[in-house]
């Protein structure tokens, strides 16, 4: 399993290893104490998650109340995805950056975000189906959302913008500096 960092301090890309022959395909696509290993990342799963996506639709900029917080192991058992990871931990040296990479069933390979960083992914293929681990069960009180299309944090997308399909929520969600003008940003404790 080969776990490197991306730019955003907190999150990285884990590739597996695949063991395929005639018969099919054996992945070990989530070993927690490799995790830790590699990231020094505890990552203790309370709750999995998995939603399947038509091509074009964006979910997120998504991100939790901290504490506690919501770590996240994202991977493709479908098509594919552009993942998106965004540094909206007030403090932090990467503060409003963000990196993507892009995940697929094809690659069996995975993102892991640390506690305060903003996610978001776009769905590059019909019937994509996206599975999450998560380190906290989802309480809907403490969940926010900035609007993935806000200028102050210019995602790139690999499909023209009247392509994406985007939830309501996501839709009215406010920009990015008016999520932090409202105090709403986690800190990061470098």
């Amino acid at each position: 399993m080969d776990i490197r960092p991306l730019s955003v301090s907190g999150s990285f890309v884990v590739t597996p290893r695949v063991h395929a022959d005639e018969r099919g395909e054996f992945v070990e696509w989530f070993r927690a104490d490799l995790l830790h290993e590699a990231t020094g990342l505890q990552f203790s799963v309370a709750q999995a998650n998995l939603s399947v996506s038509g091509k074009g639709t964006l979910r997120g900029i998504h991100f939790a109340d901290v504490p506690p917080g919501q770590a996240k192991y994202v991977m493709c058992a479908t098509g594919a995805i552009r993942d998106y990871v965004v540094d909206i931990r007030v403090g932090s040296p990467t503060y409003g950056k963000w990196d993507a990479v892009d995940i697929s069933a094809a690659e069996r390979n995975a993102v892991v975000l640390d506690v305060g960083l903003g996610h978001a992914f776009l769905a590059l293929d019909d019937n994509t189906t996206v599975t999450y681990l998560v380190t906290d069960h989802y309480k809907p009180q403490s969940e926010h959302a900035i609007n993935p299309l806000d200028m102050g944090i210019g995602l790139e997308f690999p499909l023209e913008r009247q392509e994406l399909l985007l939830s309501e929520k996501d839709v009215s969600a406010p920009g990015f500096a008016d999520v932090a003008a409202a105090g709403l940003l986690p800190t990061w404790e470098g």
